[in-house]
């Protein structure tokens, strides 16, 4: 389904310049464009006409979606102890407001009964419906309603906390399963439609566009890549669809920004692109299975780069590497810049961790990177991401001198379990607003290096910064991780 683009609607604009001979002064008059009637009704039919075939593809759309969208029931039993709710804590309640759940009386006074609402979709005709982690959260009973009001108890195949993604499934025929697309392939401007069951509505879609992409660091999910939209989002619509204009599924509706509970025009989907490899995951083994890289890296500003002699900010800054992982035995190491991935351009931190998680452990991809000058392929043989670590992490670089600083002493570094010969300036306080504070530089800190030399003690660093007019480069020892600042002057 393609619409066609909007005609341009012709106008006259012109003024005419006039000399008074009296008072020689510069007379304008504006002449109002005169339209003939014929061409008056042209643009009146193309305009209905293009608002018409929008709607009938809004319409189409609909009819698409609409028997492949579930309704979610997630019941909690729990004791009437007052045992704080799994619910009270979700993460995302900021987001909802507390109109997301709603709480049913009990049925004796020793038991109550917790309801979320969500939405979801059906994957495939085996029954597999995907939806949001945070709907299900630890729910004791799960029912899925179809579209013509069917009801069914639902397994939980699997469920990934850090995309918000989980797959559940029934046993039922007559299943529509939804045609997937490609959400790499999304322009910010491009017409969406959010599908679900808002406050309980069921077979609800509200339209908008995609007001950006790649939005992270939002602090709702470890792997983030969201798609914003202003299509109406509300509570009850967590887990459904966003579609594109063929009716392809192009996103998972997961949050939105609001003060009031109800939509404001903010809404972030989980791309396709990140889902989709965590669906298959789920669905095969039910569980995730990401690749490890094994570094620390940043995002890039201007500074960072032009100490580096890197043209551009689009990058991925590697501020160390993890001993004996995939990373260290290729070669990579602190400093380098990785600029693509597998083939793929590495644009930033939040872009680069998606494509190393969602690449299978095991296979070996080729590394750009650029290092003192050159750009250089190295080939890494990913390993498996396991425990709390994570495939490609950050610490977010604040933008924001004025600093306490003192020799790391023995009894310093054994309080900040360090060895006791470990060397460098502690950095012992950071006054906001500050250049220290602005270059991300905290309290806790230690300064192990400036120019790129390593650095011993105070007198090391002070000698350093005295030829430092433009800013100078630290390296930051920061728990058990390196990672780069760029440190301006005082103005």
């Amino acid at each position: 389904m393609k619409l066609r683009s909007w005609k341009s609607i012709p106008a006259i604009l012109a003024t005419v310049l006039a000399t008074s001979a009296t008072s020689g002064l510069l007379a304008v008059e504006p002449i109002i464009p005169q339209v003939p009637a014929d061409d008056t009704k042209k643009i009146q039919r193309d305009s209905g006409s293009v608002a018409r075939e929008l709607s009938r593809t809004f319409g189409d759309v609909a009819e698409a979606i609409q028997k492949s969208v579930v309704s979610i029931s997630a019941l909690e039993r729990a004791s009437g102890t007052g045992t704080p709710s799994p619910f009270q804590d979700n993460p995302l309640r900021d987001f909802f407001g507390d109109q997301f759940f709603r709480f049913s009386p009990p049925p004796n006074p020793g038991d109550v009964i917790r309801q979320g609402l969500g939405s979801g979709f059906v994957l495939d005709d085996r029954g597999h419906i995907v939806t949001n982690q945070h709907v299900l959260c630890r729910a004791t009973e799960v029912r899925v309603t179809l579209w013509d009001g069917r009801s069914f108890d639902a397994e939980m195949v699997g469920k990934d906390d850090r995309t918000d993604v989980a797959i559940l499934k029934i046993e039922a025929d007559d299943l529509q399963p939804v045609e997937l697309g490609d959400s790499a392939a999304l322009r910010v401007g491009e017409w969406v439609v959010a599908a679900g069951n808002p406050f309980g509505l069921s077979a609800t879609i509200t339209t908008g566009i995609v007001s950006a992409t790649g939005r992270s660091f939002m602090g709702i999910t470890d792997y983030e890549y969201f798609i914003q939209t202003d299509a109406a989002i509300n509570p009850g619509n967590s887990g459904g669809p966003l579609v594109n204009l063929d009716g392809q599924v192009v996103g998972i509706n997961t949050a939105i920004y609001t003060r009031s509970g109800g939509s404001m025009g903010i809404g972030f989907a989980i791309p396709l692109e990140l889902a989709r490899p965590v669906i298959d995951s789920l669905v095969r083994t039910g569980k995730v299975v990401r690749g490890f890289l094994g570094v620390m890296i940043q995002d890039i500003d201007r500074d960072l780069a032009a100490s580096f002699d890197f043209e551009g900010t689009e990058g991925a800054l590697i501020g160390d590497v993890t001993e004996d992982s995939p990373a260290d035995e290729a070669g990579l190491r602190q400093g380098d810049i990785i600029t693509r991935f597998d083939g793929h351009a590495a644009k930033n931190v939040a872009q680069l961790r998606m494509q190393v998680a969602a690449t299978e452990p095991g296979r070996t991809v080729e590394v750009e990177i650029f290092r003192d000058g050159e750009r250089k392929l190295i080939e890494v043989e990913l390993g498996e991401l396991e425990g709390s670590a994570l495939a490609a992490q950050e610490t977010p670089l604040s933008e924001d001198y004025g600093w306490k600083l003192r020799d790391l002493t023995p009894e310093a570094a054994r309080q900040l379990n360090l060895e006791a010969n470990t060397t460098g300036v502690l950095v012992t306080e950071v006054e906001p607003f500050s250049p220290a504070a602005r270059a991300g530089i905290r309290a806790q800190d230690i300064i192990v290096a400036a120019k790129g030399e390593p650095v011993s003690n105070l007198s090391d660093l002070k000698a350093v910064l005295k030829d430092a007019d433009g800013g100078i480069r630290l390296t930051l020892r920061r728990g058990e991780t390196e990672r780069f600042a760029f440190l301006h002057p005082p103005r």
